[in-house]
Formats: structure tokens, sequence, C-alpha cells
């Protein structure tokens, strides 16, 4: 083949000098190709297109890529050819007239490229030429979309897909059989598409790719999958409900290629399963419903479900619950609860009607009446395990203690809260008035959402005073009300409690149940407490008036006072505040020694000398029948004792001597021995404890 191209060219040459030597004769523009008008060529590789011409000396030539002009030039001129700009890299024109491609890319240059030669007084001659740019087919695979071949599916595509190269003819076979578009294959520019797939599309297919400088051969097997088909599910044993604690099995099968797999699914729970067998030992109720198997084809993920029912048969949990509740305020709703258990528990109330009755729940409304007022209600519940009942008794509230409590705001405001709890059944309703009218919440008023609490806000305690409030509680069944009159700050009781030293005391204090009081001042009269001034100098002295020591909130009952001087007289009062407004001070309470006696200490003083000469009277009386009784003790025959006990002599162990007792009277205590101070001798005498007894012996 390459002789008979360089022998094309030969001809071409001499046939160019056959015309040049007749120009002068014809006077015409000749352009013919030299060598093949289609030109293959290999990216990358330099390529030419050739022409030789006759006619006319230095023509114009124009090559059109297209009809778009690409290089301009005036044979054997001086002036540069005029090339495109962007395909001054590629393109190239000989002095003759010739296109050279220098390089060529795989893409932008396959085209149609005519050449056009002019020259002045003479016709416009053309010749054209087709270039194909090809580059070796490399690494050719075959894909398939889907991944899968599935019976049923609409399509099924098989497409190649090359790492380099262009195709210039593609044939499909399969088995080593050409396939030809039809019904059942579609041919198409790079993919063969098989309509409808199924178990006889399994097989080996190939494809052929060729091109003017290589050619490609690629297999492929494809497996048509198909299945599962319809599952078989069973339980054994077969019955149609199970008990709690029973064991039983549930298979799941089905035909498929490949053989799909199962899988149990229960609600969303995963129970533990082997190849398709659920295995359920101490079935429970929880365990009852509908259990779900899925098979599925792995490759083509083909999916197939069927359900099965399990019945477990249990009674319900716990027992029965009842309750009454409050419709409107008028109505009595009995309530009656027995919640699962497989089959559900029929509830019915008989004593209030016996052809009515729910399952798991069930309600029966009344028109509240006296004799339903402490009537208790029975609730039957019926089940196949079991029979339970449950009892209700409704009632109207019950009488009450309204609780008052005070504090102040963030805002500096005294807040009142009155609080109302009655015992009921159904619970009471809360409601608030004052006087006549219905205390509505807002800026001055605040109820709690169940209503048992009325918030009263204000700055001024004196729009507290006297007001009067009203909490009401009913139910269905009756009523309860109670007022509550609000007081100002006050001291109900005060108690004062010092220490065995006199050193500290703790003052004790209560308000009235409606009183409103946010703090107490603590006050006293008497000698300074220690402390110390700014200049570091001991205050001393006293206050001949009560003075303010220290200020508690409203929610304090007691309080102590520390660093008190035993010997100093002390006097303590309390006075109640609502924010700056005071209540009348409590009464005063009194430590120390005192300043001489009282009334009362006199009339005691009095009273007692009588009866202090009575005593002494009656103690001469008791010595004297004493002294006696020894005295003719002493004269009684007196009989000799062993030399043993003659010899015997004890004596006393301690130094101090003895302290004869007679009349069985006790020696008074030695109260220097105690170091106390004289207002602690005013207190009660301590007891005396007489000292062990000694043995003497005497010797007769």
């Amino acid at each position: 083949m390459a002789w008979l191209g360089g022998f094309g060219r030969l001809c071409a040459v001499l046939l160019a000098i056959f015309s040049f030597s007749f120009q002068g004769a014809s006077s015409q523009l000749v352009v013919s190709p030299v060598g093949p008008t289609l030109v293959n060529a290999l990216a990358g590789s330099n390529v030419t297109l050739a022409v030789s011409f006759t006619g006319a000396d230095d023509p114009t030539v124009t090559w059109l890529m297209g009809d778009l002009p690409v290089v301009t030039w005036t044979i054997g001129s001086d002036v540069p050819p005029d090339i495109d700009e962007d395909r001054k890299k590629v393109l190239n024109i000989e002095p003759k007239g010739s296109l050279t491609f220098v390089n060529v890319p795989l893409t932008g240059y396959t085209s149609n490229y005519t050449f056009e030669m002019t020259k002045s007084g003479l016709a416009k001659s053309v010749t054209s030429f087709t270039l194909e740019v090809f580059e070796r087919i490399q690494s050719v695979i075959l894909l398939t979309q889907p991944e899968f071949a599935i019976e049923g599916r609409k399509l099924f595509t098989l497409q190649y897909d090359m790492l380099q190269g262009v195709v210039q003819q593609q044939m499909w076979l399969f088995n080593d059989i050409e396939i030809n578009s039809n019904s059942q294959y579609t041919v198409e520019e790079r993919s063969l598409v098989i309509h409808g797939p199924n178990r006889r599309d399994t097989g080996r297919y190939t494809v052929f790719l060729k091109n003017p400088f290589s050619s490609v051969t690629t297999h492929i097997n494809v497996t048509v999958l198909y299945g599962p088909e319809k599952p078989i599910l069973e339980a054994l044993p077969a019955q149609p409900f199970y008990l709690s604690g029973d064991t039983l099995s549930v298979s799941c099968k089905a035909e498929g290629f490949p053989l799909p797999t199962a899988k149990w699914d229960f609600g969303s729970q995963i129970p533990d399963q082997l190849n398709g067998v659920l295995n359920l030992t101490n079935v429970q109720t929880n365990q009852a419903g509908t259990y779900t198997c899925t098979l599925v084809t792995e490759q083509s993920k083909e999916k197939l479900q069927m359900n099965i029912i399990l019945k477990v048969y249990e009674r319900p949990s716990g027992n029965p619950m009842c309750s009454v509740q409050s419709v409107n305020n008028v109505n009595l709703q009995y309530y009656c609860m027995w919640p699962g258990g497989t089959p559900q528990a029929v509830l019915s109330f008989p004593t209030l009607s016996n052809t009515s009755s729910g399952a798991e729940t069930f309600s029966l409304t009344f028109n509240a009446s006296d004799n339903l007022n402490g009537k208790t209600v029975t609730c039957m519940a019926d089940h196949p395990v079991e029979q339970n009942q449950c009892s209700v008794t409704a009632s109207s509230p019950m009488k009450f203690l309204p609780y008052v409590m005070t504090r102040v705001s963030s805002d500096g405001k005294i807040v009142v809260t009155i609080e109302c709890v009655s015992e009921a059944s159904p619970e009471a309703v809360v409601s608030w008035s004052q006087g006549s009218e219905t205390v509505a919440a807002g800026t001055t008023y605040q109820i709690s959402s169940n209503a048992t609490q009325l918030q009263i806000r204000d700055y001024n305690v004196s729009n507290f005073i006297l007001q009067n409030y009203t909490c009401s509680c009913s139910n269905p069944l009756g009523s309860q009300r109670r007022e509550v009159h609000l007081q100002g700050p006050s001291i109900s009781d005060f108690s004062l409690f010092r220490n065995l030293n006199g050193t500290i005391v703790t003052l004790t204090w209560e308000v009235p149940p409606t009183s409103v009081v946010t703090g107490f001042d603590i006050q006293m009269k008497g000698p300074y407490l220690p402390n110390k001034s700014r200049s570091g100098t001991q205050k001393r002295g006293s206050a001949d008036v009560f003075q303010t020591i220290q200020q508690k909130p409203g929610s304090v009952r007691s309080v102590d006072i520390f660093f008190l001087d035993p010997s100093l007289t002390y006097r303590f009062r309390v006075i109640p505040k609502a924010l700056m407004t005071e209540g009348e001070p409590s009464e005063v309470q009194r430590i120390g020694p005192g300043e001489g006696l009282s009334r009362a200490a006199i009339a005691g003083i009095a009273a007692g000398i009588p009866c202090s000469l009575l005593f002494i009277v009656l103690l001469g009386i008791a010595i004297y029948f004493c002294f006696h009784s020894d005295k003719n003790k002493s004269r009684q025959i007196r009989y000799p004792v062993s030399r043993a006990v003659e010899k015997a002599i004890t004596t006393q162990t301690e130094t101090t001597p003895h302290i004869l007792l007679t009349g069985g009277l006790k020696s008074p205590p030695d109260y220097n021995r105690f170091n106390l101070t004289p207002s602690e001798r005013s207190m009660a005498l301590p007891t005396f404890v007489p000292p062990a007894p000694v043995r003497v012996a005497t010797t007769v």
C-alpha cells in the first residue's frame, strides 16, 4: 500500500509539470489533491493535506476548516501567511500551498477542509479533504446499569468505557453470536440494551471495538437474578393463641436465585433467629403481636415481606384502680381502670348500672345527690384469667383551717399568702372573695394554678388590716367556707430562757395566725453589750430606754443574745413590724438580780416568817427526843467482847474531822466550794451529798 501512495504523488507531480508546460496555452487555474482526500491521523503526529496547482504564478490560497477560514497566503509572497490566532501552534502552510498539522490534537481538528486558489483574471479553483484524528483504543471495560440484571425489570444496559481511544466500529456478541437490534436487544452508540431481561439472558457478552490504528475485544458474564418467591410462614406448635410462659418457633422460607435470606422483625425489635427460624421461649404478653418476615436477595436487594400474628394471653398488670372526679362542679364521674392484659378486662359498676360496661378504662357520670355522699361504689373487673375489683367513696369537703404567710417581694411590697386546703373526694374547687365581691387575679391579687393560694400585694400594711377574705372549698357534694380577718403586726406570746452561767439568753415569741408581720426589732434596756467603737475603745454605760440591738425577718421566732453579765439586770422586748409600720411591743422579760424586792417577794417573806418559827420549834422537839433516846440506850447492860475485836482499830483515812449527824439532819453544803457569785447564790441550793461511811472500832 505504501508504493501505491508514492506512485500517486509522483503522478500528481508529473501532472503539475505537464500543466505548467501548457499554462500559457490554457490560462486556467487547476488545483488537485496529492494523495487521498480522506486522511486518518494519529493524535500527536504530523500530517499534511497535500495539493498541486497549474495555470498561474503566485496565486492566493485559502484553507477553510468547515466554513471558517483558518489560513490565507499568496504563494511566493514575502508577507507571512495569515493563520488563525488560536491555531498557529498546529497549522503551517507549505510553499506550494499544502497544509501541515504539527502534533495534531485529538479534539478540535477532525473536520472537512477546503482549499481555494484565486488569481486575478482567472476563475477560482477548489479542492476538499476530510481529516479524522484517532487515538489508540486502550483499557476497555464493560459496565452494567443497574449493577445486576433482575428478572422482571424493564431494562438492563451494558456499556463500555475506556481509558482512551476513538472507536470507528463496534460489534456486540452473546455467547459468541453477533447481536443485532430487534425487539429484545437495542444496539446503541456505546451500549447494548436488553429489554425485559429474564433467566434465559444469563451468559457471556462480548464487545469488539476497532479504529484504523487499533482494535480491542472485551467480555463480561451476566447472571439474571430472580426471586424471592412467595414465602411460607409456619408456627409450631400450631395453636390459635399461646399463654404466657409457653415456648414456640416460627419459620420463614422461600425460593429464589441466589437463595434469599430471611429476617424477622417485631415492631422496632429484632428477635434472636437462626436461618429464618425464630425461637421464642417463655413467651410474654409484650411479645404478642405482628411478626414480619423480610426475604432479601443480597445482590439485587429485592425484598418480599409476609406477616404472622401471635396471640399471647395474660391477666392485666397490677390491680384495678377506682377514682371519682367532678364534672363542672355539678356531676360526679366514676372511673375504673385496669390497663393492659390480653384480652382487655371488662369493667362495670353494678351498684350504679347493670347495663353499662367498658374495657381497660370505664366511666359513668351521675348527678350529685346526698345518697352518693359517703357511699362506697365498687368496680367489678372481669378477665379470662382473673376476676378483680376496686372501690371508691365520694365525700363532701371537710372543715379546714386557713394558713397565712407574710413576706416582702423584690419590689418592696408586702405579700400576704392565704392557703386553704380541704380534704374532699373529688378534689375540692377553691374560690376567693372579699366581702361580697369575687377576688379576680390582677396586680394586687394573684391566685395559684390550683386556686388553693391567694396572694395579696401592697406597699401599705393599713390596706391589709381589718380586711376580711373568704375562701370556699366546694365539690358537687357540698362546700366549706372560712373567713380570714387580717390583723396588723402583733406578738401573741413572748418567753425568755438563759443558760446556766447567765451569759446567754434565748428569746422566743409567737404571732397571731392572721397577723401581717414582715420583721421584728429586738430591743434591750440596761447595760450596753460588749462592743468596740471605731476608735477601738470599749463602749461602756447603760441605756435607760429600750434600744434596738437586732433586727430579724418575719419568719424568725427566736434569737440568742450573747455576752451578758450575770450580775447585772437586763430587760428585753420584741416589736413586730410590717415594713416601716410598728405594732404593739411584746411584754417585757427581765434577767438579773433586780432593783430591790418586789411586792411578791415581800409577801413571800411575810408568809415565810411564821412558817420558819414553827419549823424551828418542831426541830427542837425532834432533837430532844433523839437525845433522850440515845441516853436510855447507854444505860443498857454491855457484854464483853473478844480481845480480837478490842485490838481492831480502824482510823479515818481523811485528815478532816468527822461531822457528827444527829437527829437524821444533813449538814449544810459549803457554798464557797462552788465559787459562786452573789447573784448565783440566789438560785436554788445544790443538793448535798454526804461523804462515804467510815467504820470505827472502839476498845471497851
